[in-house]
C-alpha cells in the first residue's frame, strides 16, 4: 500500500512528534538542548513553521506550530534534524542518527484544541525527567515562555493565545491557571493517537471542512470489503 502523503490543510496548526531511539537519549545535557533549540529556531524561520508550543525531551520532540505551506512542517523536521545530529555526534564522538524513522504529525483544530495540546506538550516536558536516566537535564520546554518566566525567541504565539487577555501579564496569568488545571488523560491519548496515526483531531464538523481542503484523506477508510451491488434488483 501506497504511503499516504503528509497532512496539510491550508491555515491550519499541526502537532508534530520526532522519536529518538530506544536507549539513545536525545538530550544528554543543557549545551544540547540549548544546540537544537537554536537550530529549530533557524530552521523553522527559513522554511516557514511558526512555532506556538515545544518540549525537548530525552525519548524525542514535541511540537505545536503552523506551516506557511505544505512543505513548511517536513522542511523544519528534516532539516533540524539533520543539522542537530551532526551537531550531536560530534560533541558526544558517537555516530548514527538519533531518530526512529519518520517524525508523526497531524492537523489540528484550534478553537477546541489548540490551547490543550500546548498543555499537553508542555506537561510532557514537566513529567518526563521523573522518568529518565538523565537526572540532571533541566526541563526544556515552552511552558516558562507563556507563564511569563521567560521571553523564548523560538515562540510564535498564536491569535488563540493573544485572545486569553488584552496584556501579556493577563495572558500569562490565565494560561498559567489553565496549566495548573489537570489534563483529561482520554483527550490527551486521543490526541497522541491522532498525531501517531496522522488523521485529523477535531470533531466530525471540522473533519468534513478538512477533508474538503486537505492534499489526502483525513480519516482511516471503513474496515471491511466495499458492499456488494445487487445486480438483480436493477
Amino acid at each position: 500500500m501506497a504511503r499516504l502523503a503528509r497532512l496539510y490543510v491550508p491555515g491550519l496548526p499541526q502537532y508534530l512528534m520526532l522519536d529518538a531511539r530506544p536507549g539513545q537519549p536525545a538530550f544528554r545535557d543543557e549545551a544540547d538542548l540549548a544546540s537544537f533549540a537554536d537550530t529549530l529556531r533557524r530552521v523553522a524561520r527559513e522554511a516557514g513553521f511558526a512555532v506556538h508550543a515545544y518540549a525537548l525531551l530525552p525519548s524525542g520532540v514535541h511540537l505545536l506550530g503552523s506551516p506557511r505551506d505544505a512543505r513548511s512542517a517536513s522542511q523544519t523536521v528534516q532539516a533540524v534534524g539533520r543539522r542537530y545530529v551532526a551537531l550531536y555526534n560530534r560533541r558526544h564522538q558517537c555516530s548514527g542518527t538519533l531518530w526512529v524513522g519518520r517524525y508523526r504529525a497531524t492537523v489540528i483544530d484550534p478553537e477546541h484544541h489548540l490551547l490543550f495540546v500546548s498543555r499537553l506538550i508542555e506537561s510532557l516536558a514537566a513529567t518526563a525527567m521523573a522518568a529518565t536516566a538523565v537526572a540532571d537535564l533541566p526541563r526544556r520546554s515552552s511552558h516558562a515562555h507563556h507563564v511569563g518566566l521567560a521571553l523564548d525567541p523560538l515562540i510564535t504565539d498564536h491569535a488563540l493565545y493573544w485572545s486569553l487577555g488584552n496584556t501579556p501579564f493577563e495572558r500569562q496569568r490565565v494560561y498559567r491557571e489553565l496549566a495548573e488545571q489537570p489534563l483529561d488523560p482520554a483527550a490527551c491519548a486521543r490526541a497522541l493517537e491522532a498525531t501517531r496515526k496522522g488523521w485529523v483531531l477535531g470533531d466530525d464538523a471540522f473533519r468534513e471542512r478538512c477533508a474538503r481542503l486537505a492534499n489526502r484523506r483525513v480519516e482511516p477508510l471503513p474496515r471491511g470489503r466495499p458492499a456488494k451491488i445487487d445486480d438483480t434488483a436493477q
